[in-house]
């Protein structure tokens, strides 16, 4: 029997423990005891989360493949489907940026091309601690580089994302990475081994000593011991995942294959018990076959190496040959290391001994589920009394100084880094409110936007949550495309922590409230628990992509301004909120009060009424409201046009100055229309039921703003977008 302290090592408790005793019969030796680490551990088993994943809508006319597989996937018409999915690789990202990075865009593109979808784009969703810091610098100089390092080499573009930047990830950054393939929808590929007595191959990488328990790691708060966990963190090589992807695309194409699986988190412990699983078979490996690179590899290291690039396959055996030769053209290894099996469980042998029997069942499916205790925290609210808050002597200075807040600045420090044109699908360049990506050969087209605002979590989660779909689906009406699903990533703290887990349960009821009311089902995602650091958590995070579908290519919109003299107009309401503002955070320091109201009904209007004005061509330029509300929105439409295009705005509201020019009232949308098409948009609102307001028109080269027939501003363009350009670089070239 194993002592306690290698029990709890491994992040298993003593009655998980006396579970798995249960379930096998006797005492796992020591490798079987890593095998149950990994698989029950956080990262892999969701214990914590699947009570509350259940609420979420999973089913729709569309899906193809909903949550349980290694991604999801949807059907987008023309023999064609999407295969799409976003994953977190934060803690190896906070140890190690740029492999943390690096690998965990090459593990998301595994997930999509091991079910036979080629991918096309690529988009993260980032969170750092504030820039002053240098750590907090180096950290994202790493993330970077290890996101463009990989992804510009295996030859993907990186057409998008967002990034948000707030003192709480100064511990703990996250690294969110999505992907999405297309596929015939005929040739979709899972990850099974059917068949008995067909083989097992391993393929692509040898097998090495890095991230060993790279998912337990994952599963657990940090402390200072960081340098320690440093060889749980793998390496990636870009170079050889384009082989593999080739490789695997190639095998798939001509039918020799019958399932397949990413050796990702918990390598080929995962891969092969996983696959069993899914076909209520058992699995035999015989571990000296495996290819390794160090010498002296003990069955524990084998099976719980978490090395990059490698794939386990399963094929009949008159067809093993076939593929070994695709491999061999590839310049890749596929060594047959075992083969499917009746029984049901994971057999490993290693020097002709028998080192793991135990049930794939009882890895994959029999984890114990928690219903962890939940409390709000408290306050969970902290109250915000608008009065409270002065008025700007200078709004001038006020949007200035929001437009050198990192989270609303210019990124192309970061995106230029990235290759975002390679395979010349992208549409438009990153900063638009959705990546577009032209489908060759057809009329339409996929638009992906990933939203999530951890202020509006962390102060209103229910509400938050909700507002990260609904602004997702926004996104993607500014370009003209309505939503057909979503992959969540959910980055939280520590589930042991009552107000943690109550957090996580508001967020995923206010997710559900809003996919019903959009009608998209959640097809897959990611939940990332135990993002703290020395006992500090997170705030709560969760991050939604959304995929849609863009009927007509040609009749797309981006936001920036694209000719003088035409009348802006917005659709939607302005109120009086502040609450959770970029405005109070980056101007005042304070995060405060309830995050901006949502109304299904005024949301859903919205967005239905801009994609029919897109749909009949009477819109010129579309961007949504969101951090820092009006007066940003406009700013960026004026920078995101070619010639820098300025603008004249009046506003009537009676209502704070401050609250009309920077609050976040949600279902909003600002867009710019030809003179002769106006009163048809005017009509159109009125038909949607959706107040539409003429603020102005385009022109000139000043940002100009009228508040009750006083002007509250009034900036050159260049110079409000110099600052706003410079804002990110600034930090790292004066540094």
């Amino acid at each position: 029997m194993l002592d306690e302290k290698t029990i709890t090592g491994h992040g298993l408790t003593p009655e998980e423990y006396d579970q798995i005793v249960r379930l096998i019969g006797r005492h796992p030796n020591l490798t079987e005891l890593g095998i149950f680490s990994l698989m029950w551990s956080e990262h892999c088993s969701y214990k914590s989360s699947k009570v509350h994943l259940k609420k979420l809508p999973v089913t729709g006319k569309n899906v193809i493949q909903g949550p349980g597989e290694n991604a999801g996937i949807i059907d987008i018409g023309g023999g064609l489907a999407a295969v799409f999915k976003i994953e977190s690789h934060n803690h190896p990202s906070f140890i190690e940026p740029y492999q943390g990075a690096a690998t965990g865009v090459g593990g998301i593109l595994r997930d999509i091309f091991t079910m036979g979808a080629r991918p096309i784009v690529s988009l993260n969703s980032l969170r750092f601690g504030p820039l002053s810091l240098p750590k907090n610098r180096a950290i994202m100089d790493g993330v970077v580089g290890g996101i463009a390092g990989y992804g510009n080499s295996i030859g993907v573009p990186t057409a998008g994302g967002e990034i948000y930047f707030n003192e709480c990830y100064s511990l703990n950054p996250l690294v969110n990475a999505f992907c999405l393939g297309l596929a015939k929808k005929d040739k979709i590929f899972y990850a099974r081994a059917e068949g008995e007595g067909n083989a097992v191959l391993y393929v692509g990488s040898k097998t090495g000593r890095d991230g060993i328990h790279g998912a337990t790691m994952a599963s657990a708060e940090f402390n200072d011991d960081l340098e320690e966990k440093r060889p749980n963190v793998q390496v990636g090589d870009p170079f050889r995942e384009k082989l593999l992807m080739e490789a695997c695309l190639e095998i798939m194409e001509k039918g020799l294959i019958i399932g397949i699986q990413d050796m990702g988190a918990a390598g080929l412990t995962c891969s092969t018990s996983e696959m069993a699983a899914n076909a209520g078979s058992g699995i035999e490996i015989d571990l000296d076959l495996v290819p390794q690179r160090e010498k002296g590899m003990t069955p524990y290291e084998i099976m719980l190496s978490e090395s990059q690039e490698r794939m386990l396959i399963v094929a009949k055996n008159d067809k093993v040959k076939e593929v070994q030769q695709v491999f061999s053209k590839w310049d890749l290894g596929a060594v047959v290391i075992g083969s499917v099996i009746k029984g049901g469980n994971l057999i490993v042998k290693s020097g002709g001994k028998r080192v793991v029997d135990i049930p794939v069942n009882a890895i994959v499916n029999l984890c114990p589920v928690y219903e962890r205790a939940m409390r709000p925290p408290e306050p969970y609210v902290l109250p915000l009394l608008i009065k409270e808050i002065p008025l700007p002597q200078d709004y001038n200075n006020s949007l200035l100084k929001l437009l050198s807040s990192p989270t609303i600045a210019d990124k192309k420090w970061v995106f230029r880094q990235y290759d975002h044109m390679v395979q010349t699908n992208t549409v438009f360049f990153p900063g638009a409110d959705a990546a577009l990506l032209r489908i060759k050969n057809q009329k339409r087209a996929l638009a992906i936007s990933l939203d999530g605002n951890s202020l509006y979590t962390s102060l209103g989660p229910k509400t938050g949550g909700a507002i990260a779909i609904a602004e997702a689906c926004r996104n993607l009406a500014c370009v003209g495309a309505y939503p057909a699903g979503v992959t969540n990533c959910l980055n939280f703290g520590n589930p042991e922590k009552p107000e943690i887990m109550w957090q996580f349960q508001q967020v995923i009821e206010g997710v559900a409230e809003a996919c019903k009311a959009f009608e998209i089902p959640v097809t897959g995602g990611n939940v990332s628990f135990y993002n703290d650091t020395d006992g500090i958590s997170i705030l709560p995070t969760p991050v939604m992509g959304v995929v849609g579908i863009l009927d007509d290519i040609n009749t797309a919109v981006s936001p920036g301004f694209k000719e003088k003299g035409t009348p802006v107009v917005l659709l939607g309401e302005n109120q009086e909120e502040l609450g959770a503002s970029e405005y109070l955070k980056h101007l005042y320091k304070k995060e405060k009060g309830c995050p901006p109201e949502l109304d299904f009904i005024k949301e859903k209007a919205v967005q239905k009424l801009c994609l029919e004005a897109i749909s009949q061509r009477l819109l010129l330029s579309a961007h949504d409201l969101s951090e820092g509300g009006l007066a940003i929105c406009t700013a960026e439409c004026a920078f995101l046009s070619p010639a820098k295009i300025g603008c004249s705005l009046r506003l009537s509201e009676s209502m704070r100055t401050d609250a009309l020019l920077f609050g976040e009232s949600q279902s909003r949308i600002l867009v710019t229309v030809d003179k002769t098409d106006l009163e048809t948009l005017l009509i159109l609102a009125q038909e949607f039921g959706i107040p539409a307001n003429i603020l102005g028109k385009t022109g000139g080269d000043r940002l100009i703003f009228f508040h009750k027939n006083k002007k509250v501003i009034d900036t050159a363009v260049k110079d409000a977008f110099d600052i706003w350009e410079q804002s990110i670089p600034d930090f790292f070239e004066a540094k």
